[in-house]
């Protein structure tokens, strides 16, 4: 009797646990997404709503998948982690495929493309990226933590030439108080920051050529499937491209 009463106490407690992990479940009907809405055009905040170009092809891509958007506005350096632990669906935020990124977390097809460029004050010595691996070059480069401009540079110039801060503004105003000597940031953040601030200039040589991807956790195969099966839907009718133009027109 005692052996019986164990088994059926046994199967009550696990029936508990399973309610209580389907309770705690993201609702299913949400596609999650982290970007940090600080890198004009992929994503920023206006009129108190995140939109730019991953914040349209996401919505779009939520649609193809009959799910409802939802954006989480975090730091960057969170954003993978954040996949990979399954707090957040997608990662979408102007993000470059690493090796490193790689191990943490799988990622779709490209959808977009874009350039890392070096921000400097109008009398700045430095005129091309030469300058900064120049012999003898000790210049500071200020850049948004955990980004491939972060990592990149660290690989090139060492870790003590390199000062991260949480986003691209304030990198962009410690190069105007001339706590750093160039920022180094994608180009069309980096547009966006001279128009705004006078005296400050984009050099004619870029840094780095990136291919940008939406970052997906690892034991969500089913969801990755789906979201290239969106983004080549995208792809082909020419939306994504549409959606990119109407940000970065051509010039």
């Amino acid at each position: 009797m005692k052996k019986l009463i164990s088994i059926i106490l046994a199967a009550a407690a696990l029936v508990t646990i399973i309610l209580l992990s389907a309770c705690g479940k993201k609702d299913s009907g949400k596609l999650v997404m982290a970007t940090n809405a600080a890198f004009p055009p992929y994503e920023y905040v206006e009129d108190g709503k995140i939109i730019g170009i991953d914040a349209e092809i996401a919505a779009l891509i939520a649609e193809e998948l009959g799910l409802e958007l939802e954006i989480k506005n975090v730091e960057f350096k969170s954003i993978v982690s954040g996949v990979e632990s399954g707090k957040f669906d997608i990662g979408m935020a102007g993000m470059t495929v690493t090796e490193d990124r790689k191990k943490s977390v799988n990622f779709s097809t490209t959808y977009a493309t874009g350039i890392q460029s070096i921000i400097v004050t109008d009398s700045s010595p430095i005129t091309s990226v030469d300058d900064l691996g120049a012999e003898g070059a000790t210049y500071k480069i200020g850049v948004q933590e955990q980004t491939t401009g972060d990592i990149y540079c660290r690989d090139d110039y060492g870790d003590d030439r390199v000062v991260s801060y949480a986003n691209g503004a304030t990198a962009v105003e410690a190069l105007k108080s001339g706590k750093v000597d160039c920022v180094i940031i994608d180009n069309e953040p980096a547009k966006a920051f001279v128009k705004a601030n006078s005296g400050l200039k984009i050099l004619d040589t870029e840094y780095a050529v990136e291919d940008y991807a939406i970052a997906v956790g690892k034991n969500n195969e089913d969801l990755l499937t789906k979201i290239n099966a969106a983004l080549a839907k995208l792809t082909a009718d020419g939306t994504i491209k549409k959606i990119i133009d109407k940000y970065i027109p051509a010039e």
